[in-house]
Parts: structure tokens; sequence; C-alpha cells
């Protein structure tokens, strides 16, 4: 005999089913009751100022004569909104991919760092520096002066580390003394020399306290005599301390200038000897054979000092304003891609080192796919930032550099209010920058809600 359970459901009775539906009616009301404010909130701050800014893009710069889409013809034929286009799609290019490879490349490296969270609080320390505060920072270490910036004295102290700087950057020569200054900024006699004659080199313009410590007076070298195949003479600071002294004569308290490089040139325009002077600015070009020559101090004496990068000058402004970027935002992309690198099955990592697979292998082929998701998120949610970045480049690029920098969000606001005043053009940029990050922000909603199911 067979016996077959059936289980009896039971719906429940009309009168309970209503009091359901009546009790979710009463709630409805209730739950619009907490969310209004959120709602009004985001109408007044997100929903009204869109829709104003798209009217206004319709009307003159008074605000009182309907004009159409004249500003958007207009704004599409002003070179500035060009370049401020082709500065932002740099940015959306460069940053973004910049900022998702080296998060990438931190997140892996610090999980094989001992003191991994010591290092992470470091790098994402500068996401609670403003924006306003960063720029600051960085305008001052981009500054052209190495006794200002940072970066400029890095830079100027390898490249004297290599190349000698030149030993007297603010001497000359007086003009009337027998001395005759070339276009390149070099110095040479007025008159030929014979070898066996003397020339005296009398500079002025250099700071007493700016003379090498190892100078010596000059006087007593002035009244060496030449040999028959040699030039001689002293290079030196044509002042005395104190006062006093005859201009275009050595007196006794007047230092020479030592390491000053002089050469001898010859009819041909050739150099026939060189030498440098000696700490009293005592010098012999030996060696000469028989003819006239003209004595030259070399402009590489008196080149001014390297002074470094102009690194907020018009080619490399951008850049510059990228790194700080950079600077603020690789701690965000690092734990954001930290907390995906987490959550990989480590299963298939070891399984892959037990085939043979090396660490780089290991990378390419089994984690950066696995990570994609969390890359492309990151990567969106950067290049939604990155088309709305204004704080940074209006701060740290200067006046002169300010067009050559600008980008979509700072050309809205120099319209609207940085001196053009034309609110009318500048919700028409406004509603061009919304239009550009809408597409962005929908796909990374979309990748949500895909992740979540």
């Amino acid at each position: 005999m067979t016996v077959t359970l059936v289980k009896e459901t039971t719906s429940p009775p009309p009168a309970a089913a209503g009091r359901t539906r009546r009790s979710r009616r009463r709630a409805r009301p209730i739950a619009l009751l907490f969310v209004l404010p959120a709602l009004l909130l985001l109408g007044a701050l997100v929903v009204y100022p869109v829709l104003f800014s798209v009217g206004r893009s319709f009307f003159d710069a008074s605000g009182s004569d309907f004009v159409g889409t004249d500003n958007y013809t207009e704004m599409f034929r002003d070179p500035a909104t060009f370049k401020a286009v082709r500065n932002t799609a740099i940015w959306v290019v460069a940053a973004p991919t910049l900022l998702t490879g080296l998060g990438l490349v931190l997140a892996v490296l610090v999980e094989k760092v001992r003191w991994a969270t010591a290092f992470k609080l470091l790098l994402f320390m500068p996401m609670a520096v403003s924006f306003l505060a960063a720029g600051i920072v960085f305008r001052l270490a981009y500054d052209e002066d190495p006794s200002k910036g940072v970066l400029n004295a890095a830079v100027v102290s390898v490249h004297d580390a290599f190349e000698d700087s030149a030993a007297y950057p603010t001497a000359r020569a007086r003009d009337d003394h027998g001395l005759t200054a070339g276009p390149d900024g070099s110095y040479r006699t007025s008159e030929r020399v014979h070898p066996g004659g003397s020339v005296n080199f009398g500079m002025v313009g250099i700071a007493p306290g700016d003379v090498p410590g190892a100078a010596r007076p000059a006087y007593a070298a002035a009244d060496h005599r030449a040999a028959a195949d040699e030039v001689s003479g002293v290079v030196y600071l044509d002042f005395t301390p104190g006062g006093g002294g005859e201009q275009g004569k050595v007196d006794r308290k007047e230092s020479g200038l030592p390491q000053m490089r002089v050469e001898a040139v010859d009819t041909d325009g050739r150099t026939a000897a060189s030498t440098t002077t000696a700490s009293d600015g005592s010098f012999r070009l030996s060696g000469l054979a028989a003819g006239s020559y003209t004595v030259k101090l070399p402009a590489s004496n008196f080149e001014q000092p390297y002074q470094g990068v102009s690194w907020l000058g018009p080619a490399l402004v951008t850049p510059a304003i990228i790194g700080a970027y950079l600077w603020i935002w690789t701690g965000f992309a690092m734990v954001l891609i930290g907390a995906g690198l987490a959550a990989l099955p480590r299963d298939a990592l070891e399984a892959a080192r037990m085939d043979g697979a090396n660490e780089w292998q290991i990378f390419r082929r089994i984690t950066v796919p696995l990570l994609a998701p969390v890359l492309t998120v990151v990567f969106v949610t950067l290049v939604i930032n990155v088309m709305k970045v204004f704080d940074l480049v209006y701060i740290i690029a200067p006046g002169p550099v300010q067009e050559d920098a600008t980008v979509l969000a700072t050309q809205m606001w120099l319209v609207s209010f940085g001196g053009g005043n034309n609110q009318g053009l500048g919700s028409a940029l406004g509603v061009l920058l919304l239009v550009l990050v809408v597409p962005a922000m929908v796909f990374n909603v979309r990748r949500f809600r895909r992740s979540q199911r």
C-alpha cells in the first residue's frame, strides 16, 4: 500500500491580507516623510542648479536677452575653450591611468612589506590634506628659485655636482679702460698684444663677500714681467675696500680673481693659448709665436648659474599639476585595489605557484584579470574626479600661464566670475562639463549594480 503525503498550503484569510495591505499603505507616507529632507536637499543642491544652468546657458551675459544656442557656438569658436578641452583630455588620459597603475603596483608590493599598515597610512595621508593646502605646498615646491623651490634645489645640486658653474656671474669690465665687451658676453682687449707684453683686467660688479676666500692681493702680481714667448697679466677686482684707490690701476688692497679663464686669440680667431688665473689673479699665456694677439676672458666666466627647470612654465605646467594630483590620490587608489586584492581566492594563486609560474606570470595572468572589475571602478571614479579638477589648477598655475594650464572647470569659473563676467557662456561650459561627466557616472552605477547581482 502506497501512502502519499501531501503538504497543504493555506493562504492567509482575506481579512489578514487586507490588514497587510493597509499597513503597507500606512508605512509608505511614513517612509516618504523620512526620505523627504534628503530629497529636498538633493533637489536644492543638485537638480535646481543643473536646471538653472541649462536655462541660463540660453541667455546673454546680462541674463535678460534670450540668445538660443549662441553661447554654445561661441564656446566652440573660442581658442581658450579648445585649450581647456585639450588639457582636460590630457588629464583624463594621464592621471587615472597613472593612478590606477601606481595603485595596483603599490597594493601588490605592500602585501610583501612587513609594516604594511604604516606604509598604507603614510600613502593615504595626503587624502586628509585639502586641495587648497596641497596646491600651496606644490606651488612652493615648484618655485623656480632654488632657494625656495625644493625640486629645483635638488636639480641644481645634482647639476652642480657634475658641471662647474661660472665663478663670477655678476662681474663686468669697466668700459673705459681698454676692454671691449663681445656680443657673446666675453671681454677682450681693445688693442692687440704682442708676446712679451702684459695686460690687466679690472673687473667690477662683484660684491666683496663673493670673492673666493683663497683670493690674494693682486698688487705684487701686476709687476711681473712676461717672457719673450708669453703674455702675462692679472685679473683683479678694481675696487678698494673702504674707498680710495685709482680706477684702472691695481692698488695694494685690491684682490685678484682666481680661477678666471683667460685665452690668447690669434688673427685667425683661433685660441693659441689658454690658462686660468692663480689665487692672486695672475696669468701667463705661454708658447706664443711671434705676432699679435687679443687677450680674452671667455663668456663662460660670466654665465649665470644654472637655475633648474621651469616647472610652472607653459610646457610643463600641466604635467607638474598632474604630479601634485598623483601625490594626493595615489593612496586612495592603493587602498581600494588593496581591498580587492585581499578578496582574491588564494587557492588560485597557490595553484599557479605549484604549477611553476613565477611572480610576474601570476601578476599578469591571474592577479590583474581577477582584479579587472575593481580596476575598472577605480579608473572610472578617477575619471569623474579628474574632469571636475579645479583647485590645484587654479592655485598652482601662475597668472601668466593660467591659460596654458586651464581645464574646463577653471575655464568655466574664469568666464563666469574671473573677469569674463559672462555667466551665459559659463553656464554653457558647465553644461558641456556635465555632458562629459554623465556617461562615466552611468557606467559606474551600472558596474555597481552588476557587482551586487
